[in-house]
């Protein structure tokens, strides 16, 4: 057979979904297997938002404008106003959901062998995006004992070349959970002005702020052109499914090439943009008990994981991820291990290798990420399995 392309072969597995089979082998046996691996909310998509979709009664289902429906754009100005985010809805194009934002941004903003400067640990699906762009992921790495707080201004203009063309953030931190500080963001803006680079800012979990406030890179003054966020309904609304996302900015060149690569797409999905238009209209206070929840099952995986013999889990400013430090030799053997060969009662606990959310070799081999979606009852559990689980781990330091 013809070989398949070099991208083809170089395209990055999920690194979060490579466990699955073992999980499964796993149920099988009979063991409850505590999800603690990925960030799928088992908060309720808000009924209103269900109902928008059930109640269309539109005959015919047509492509919508390139840029998403104007109605919800024009929904979204209010929606930003709220977090002090002045946008047009001429500023906004409706994505099939932040992946694909992520995407047309590299895509439109940086040539083939250009590079993009990213915090570690990140969102290990950068990584697929930069492969299709054809770009490179240069990591700057942040530490667990500062709490993964921004590194140094001087780490980053290490990593600047003639080649480097732009900075992404995800902030709330996707997979560390921490927040950017306004002082932060400004020395990100100051970065980004003296060498001439974009800003990407990744705000898929901008509701979901714990500890300080959250500062849009929208909100940071003369960086009109330089700001690219990218947006999602996903973790906000409970509704990964429905795949709708927004590239926002307010540089029109962007817009321009962005929209070429949406309109060859031709359009993001209709009945999504239906869902995602009806959250727009969900009352302000609809967050504040999703948050008080996201906020208590942080304060008690943190605690719980902070009194296990030897882990080390610095408190999450915001999402709804943790990294935790474990005495243990390797986070993938580990994370396979605890599905594979062990059960406390019948239960054991599904974790994310912190490995496949660095770029740089070597590192998180003793970290993990945990996702707090699920109650409170079952993080309990989970974290009893965890503690039991590393006083036999055959691999424990």
């Amino acid at each position: 057979m013809p070989n398949i392309s070099q991208r083809g072969q170089i395209m990055p597995p999920s690194p979060i979904r490579k466990l699955v089979p073992y999980a499964e082998a796993a149920k099988k046996k009979g063991v409850t297997v505590y999800h603690l691996n990925i960030g799928q909310p088992d908060i309720e998509t808000p009924q209103p938002v269900l109902d928008a979709v059930r109640h269309s009664t539109f005959k015919i289902l047509d492509y919508s404008h390139s840029a998403g429906n104007e109605s919800y754009r024009r929904k979204l100005i209010s929606y930003y106003k709220k977090f002090d985010i002045t946008v047009d809805h001429t500023e906004i194009i409706v994505t099939t959901g932040g992946s694909e934002a992520i995407l047309f941004g590299f895509m439109a903003c940086l040539d083939p062998q250009d590079e993009v400067i990213v915090p570690e640990p990140f969102y290990a699906n950068y990584n697929g995006f930069a492969t299709e762009a054809n770009i490179s992921i240069v990591p700057v790495t942040s530490s667990i004992d500062t709490g993964f707080a921004l590194p140094p201004i001087a780490d980053f203009e290490k990593k600047i070349t003639p080649k480097t063309k732009a900075i992404l953030i995800c902030n709330p931190n996707n997979p560390t959970g921490y927040l950017y500080s306004r002082a932060e963001m400004e020395v990100l803006k100051e970065i980004c002005l003296k060498h001439n680079l974009f800003l990407f800012s990744d705000e898929a979990y901008r509701e979901f702020c714990y500890d300080g406030e959250n500062i849009s890179a929208l909100n940071l003054t003369g960086m009109d052109n330089h700001v690219v966020v990218f947006d999602t309904i996903s973790k906000r609304y409970s509704a990964c499914g429905a795949r709708i996302g927004a590239v926002v900015t307010h540089n029109r060149t962007i817009l321009d090439s962005v929209m070429k690569f949406a309109q060859a797409r031709l359009s993001p999905p209709s009945f999504a943009q239906i869902a995602a238009e009806a959250a727009v209209d969900l009352p302000d206070n609809y967050f504040d008990g999703i948050k008080a929840e996201y906020q208590s099952r942080r304060d008690t995986l943190v605690s719980l994981l902070n009194k296990i013999p030897g882990v080390f889990c610095p408190n999450p400013g915001g999402a709804f991820y943790a990294m935790a430090r474990l005495p243990i030799d390797d986070a993938d053997k580990f994370c396979q291990w605890l599905l594979e060969s062990f059960s406390y009662e019948e239960q054991t606990v599904m974790l994310s290798p912190a490995t496949g959310f660095y770029a740089t070799p070597g590192l998180g081999k003793q970290e993990v990420r945990l996702a707090y979606v699920i109650n409170k009852e079952s993080i309990t559990k989970a974290m009893k399995a965890l503690e039991k689980a590393l006083e036999i781990y055959p691999g424990k330091i």
